[in-house]
């Protein structure tokens, strides 16, 4: 059958054999061997959930599924309900399978988000009694315990005694008669004690001979001492095999009434196995889980875009038939088909195991109204390959597998995946290449003929309303009972009987080649447009220049071509889409090594309009290439600037977030800070108000205040001492950050504070600027004294003023909107003409609250220094902590 014969084409059974070496059990291994293609789309999105959720256990740490003392008893459970008897070593399997199943199941239950998963282990029954009843009665050496039956253990002590009642009797005969014996050891034969005697003196061992050795020399005599206890013996030994036998019947008999969810059991770690393997092939190859497409609704799109004559033009009726034959209903797909970067699946096994060249990735994104792609380019190009990738592809997608490609893999689920691909000649069937390709190219014709009868049928049937009738599914992988071909999938009927088209993908392998190339290219011409109308989608691959125009003449046609490299004169196989491809024999033949002198005399044979066509499809390619590196730039580019984007969007949303959370913060503290002063403010009010409002009790209050204004400002505070700069010292250590070296210095700073450094053989002068100690200190230059020096004689003189007695006031000076100023974010500039505005304005308050914020203090200290020689300024200090503390600076006015 066709379908049989396209898994070969396509090399299924190989890609096969690399899936079961992912196999954690010897089920899963036959599973993988063996696998089956689904008939319907539901059955593949099952096994896909399948693969997606094992994919998930597998990435995560320690969460991957476990088949450990998991093993094959399906021949057990068979003999077991046939009533046969199972040895040790069987149900010792059975109960292993019986833990490891449990543990299965017991991994997915403590998984999150794997419902399918979870559903087919919930269909697992252990049993664990029949394993605590199998581990009892057989032990790890697969023999049935003596703890089995009370009646087998009195056997087996029985056997014991005699058997050393028996020993001590022939060990005497040995010491005895050691002169007569060949050896000093007690032996078996025929389940009764002898030993090995001399055969020239058996006499002097009375007893019966049950063997000889090969050359005659010994004879194994029981002595007549031993023979009634070796009958015994015999008879204790029927016993224990009789009480064995009735253990294992029970164990067996146990096992056979539950052989329907053991059998159950088997199917559902065998399908355990094989998703978890096919999640570790699809991690392997790097590859990402496909999304089926599903066809859209029925519209008419153009067949032929060729005008009518123009001397038809005025025959009505002709116009009419010709644009109806020009009109064919399709449906096309939702989306196109996008594989990027698609690889071949044997080809990186092969380059990864058996040491095979890199693997070249193609990319197919097919147009939704395509139904036809001509791919054309040179030999050894990679055409073949790329048939082949694609319908491997398909194939891993309808088996639940992950597909070689990057994300997003988007293709169609195809009812039926039939190849022409490679050469069918044979001697023996009087088969030529020609003949070879028409008939397999005939059963896959055949086969979209069944699928159209079908589709018909299920299309009445959805008229008539018997939702119910459904066509059969079979259980095999393609074919299916009494009949030659499969029928489509069921589930996916065509609701329009005018185009019940299979959803099939035919992909054909130099089509119309072996026979003349006029009638080939013919033949190649109605076949693909034939192909067109009767399946979802046709790859064909060939070197007929008439097939590149069909992409110009039907809508429903594209041309693709594998590239070929000018300069290294070989092919790249690379995919190109839109642009037909050249064959280059020429170039090709004498890359191989045939004679330059044939090839150049075959140069001139090729007409000028070939090599015409030739150029402008080589000007084509280079446009190509130059286009998609500029693609390539572009988006590098735009990336890059995404990237910038969304860093810079998360910087400005941090910092409007630090904002917000400031702005909240401060608020609090000037609230906290008011409530405190109004609080403290009105105690020493109500102690004014209560006594006699004399001169000495409002100086008092004064005081009171100040004490206030000590404890909470810190402007009132003994700042701390400066920690000393660090200077440079002749000998000692110092770092260059601006080149990341360290040094040692030759000589001090000078006048102009330039230092002389060593670092490795070099030596060379540096700014002081420019250094810093090894634990990161900066030294001090006389541009940064400097400035210290002025921030502390501001800073003094702000304290005398501050120490200056203030005059008596009895208002108590109250912050408001009119005698406060923000000048957080200004220049120092700006601030100091806002600033003696404000002065002016806040006269009638006696104070002026003046927010500068923390920041570097630069602000701060240049509105001191401002402050310091204002004529209006009676004094000044930073706030308490309750109204911004540090940030903000109260001003006290004459």
């Amino acid at each position: 059958m066709i379908q049989s014969e396209t898994l070969e084409l396509l090399e299924w059974p190989r890609l096969c054999q690399h899936l079961a070496t992912f196999a954690a059990t010897k089920l899963g291994v036959a599973a993988a061997l063996d696998l089956q293609i689904p008939a319907t789309q539901a059955q593949t999105a099952e096994l896909k959930a399948q693969t997606q959720e094992a994919y998930q256990l597998e990435s995560r740490p320690g969460g991957a599924l476990s088949f450990e003392g998991i093993q094959d008893i399906g021949s057990a459970l068979q003999r077991a309900e046939l009533q046969g008897l199972l040895g040790g070593e069987e149900l010792l399997a059975i109960a292993t399978t019986l833990a490891g199943a449990r543990q299965l199941r017991r991994i997915v239950d403590s998984a999150p988000d794997v419902p399918t998963l979870k559903e087919l282990a919930s269909q697992l029954r252990t049993y664990p009694e029949i394993e605590q009843e199998i581990h009892r009665c057989i032990d790890d050496r697969a023999q049935v315990a003596d703890r089995a039956t009370p009646k087998l253990a009195g056997i087996r002590v029985q056997m014991r005694q005699l058997r050393d009642r028996i020993y001590q009797i022939l060990q005497g005969i040995l010491q005895r008669q050691s002169n007569a014996v060949q050896e000093q050891v007690i032996t078996q034969r025929s389940s009764r004690f002898v030993i090995p005697v001399k055969a020239p003196q058996k006499d002097a061992i009375p007893g019966i001979v049950h063997d000889s050795s090969a050359s005659g020399a010994t004879l194994y005599v029981e002595p007549h001492n031993t023979v009634n206890l070796n009958n015994q013996m015999r008879q204790l030994l029927r016993q224990e095999q009789a009480e064995e036998e009735a253990v294992l019947r029970a164990l067996t008999e146990q096992v056979a009434a539950v052989k329907p969810d053991l059998d159950r059991l088997v199917v559902v770690v065998t399908t355990l196995d094989l998703a978890a393997a096919k999640a570790r092939y699809g991690y392997w190859l790097q590859a990402n889980p496909p999304k089926f497409i599903e066809l859209g609704e029925p519209e008419l799109a153009l067949k032929n875009t060729e005008k009518l004559d123009d001397e038809n033009s005025d025959d009505e009726n002709l116009e009419e038939e010709q644009a109806e034959k020009s009109q064919v209903l399709i449906r096309n797909l939702r989306s196109p088909i996008t594989l990027r970067q698609l690889r071949h699946p044997l080809l990186v096994w092969q380059q990864q195991h058996e040491q095979g060249f890199a693997v070249v990735p193609v990319d197919l994104t097919i147009s939704p109204q395509i139904r036809v792609v001509a791919i054309t380019g040179p030999n050894t190009g990679g055409k073949t390959v790329t048939l082949k990738t694609l319908g491997l592809a398909a194939l891993m997608a309808k088996a639940g597998m992950f597909v070689a490609a990057r994300e997003p893999v988007e293709l169609p689920w195809f009812d039926n995946i039939l190849a022409d691909i490679g050469d069918e000649q044979s001697l023996q069937q009087s088969l030529s290449t020609f003949s070879g390709h028409i008939r397999r190219i005939s059963r896959i014709l055949e086969v979209l003929k069944t699928g159209e009868k079908e589709g018909e049928r299920q299309a009445e049937r959805a008229e008539e309303g018997e939702e119910n009738s459904e066509s059969p599914i079979p259980n095999a992988q393609f074919p299916m009972p009494d009949a030659q071909f499969p029928i489509p999938n069921a589930q996916f009927p065509m609701p329009d009987a005018q185009f019940p088209i299979p959803k099939s993908l035919v992909l054909l392998d130099e089509v119309g080649a072996g026979t003349d190339p006029s009638e080939g290219s013919a033949l190649a011409i109605a076949l693909l447009q034939y192909l067109a109308q009767h399946s979802l989608l046709t790859v064909a691959t060939t070197h007929f220049g008439e097939l590149k125009a069909l992409k110009y003449q039907d809508a429903r046609f594209e041309n693709a071509s594998v590239e070929f490299d000018d300069n290294s004169m070989q092919p790249t196989y690379r995919l190109l889409w839109g642009i037909p491809g050249r064959s280059n024999a020429l170039t090709i033949a004498k890359r191989l090594g045939l004679l330059a002198s044939i090839v150049d005399e075959a140069q001139t044979y090729v007409g000028g309009a070939s090599q015409d066509v030739n150029q402008v499809i080589a000007g084509l390619e280079a446009q190509r290439r130059r286009q998609e590196t500029k693609a390539r730039e572009a988006t590098q580019l735009l990336h890059q600037t995404e990237k910038l984007h969304k860093e810079v969007s998360q910087k400005a949303a941090a910092l409007q977030e630090r904002e917000r959370e400031l702005k909240i913060a401060q608020e609090v503290a000037v609230n906290e800070a008011i409530g405190s002063a109004k609080s403290e403010i009105a105690q020493i009010i109500r102690r004014l108000q209560a006594g006699d409002q004399t001169a000495q009790n409002a100086q008092m209050a004064t005081e009171t205040l100040n004490q206030i204004s000590q404890k909470h400002l810190p402007s009132r505070k003994q700042p701390a001492k400066p920690k000393p700069g660090f200077m440079p010292k002749t000998g000692d250590r110092i770092r260059i950050p601006s080149l990341g070296q360290t040094a040692e210095v030759l000589s001090g700073p000078d006048a102009n504070e330039e230092l002389s450094v060593r670092f490795g053989i070099m030596k060379m002068t540096v700014k002081l600027a420019e250094i810093e100690s090894l634990d990161g200190q900066k030294p001090e230059t006389k541009a940064q004294l400097a400035k210290v020096a002025a921030q502390a004689a501001a800073t003094a003189k702000a304290k005398q003023a501050a120490s200056e007695p203030a005059k008596p006031n009895p208002e108590i000076a109250i912050r408001t909107a009119n005698n406060s100023i923000d000048l957080r974010g200004a220049r120092v500039s700006d601030a100091e003409i806002e600033i003696d505005r404000a002065l002016s304005k806040a006269v009638e308050y006696g104070a002026l609250w003046i927010i500068h914020g923390k920041g570097t203090g630069q602000l701060r200290r240049g509105v001191h220094e401002f402050l310091a020689t204002h004529p209006q300024v009676s004094r000044f200090e930073l706030a308490s902590q309750k109204e911004g503390g540090g940030g903000v600076t109260l001003v006290y006015l004459k």
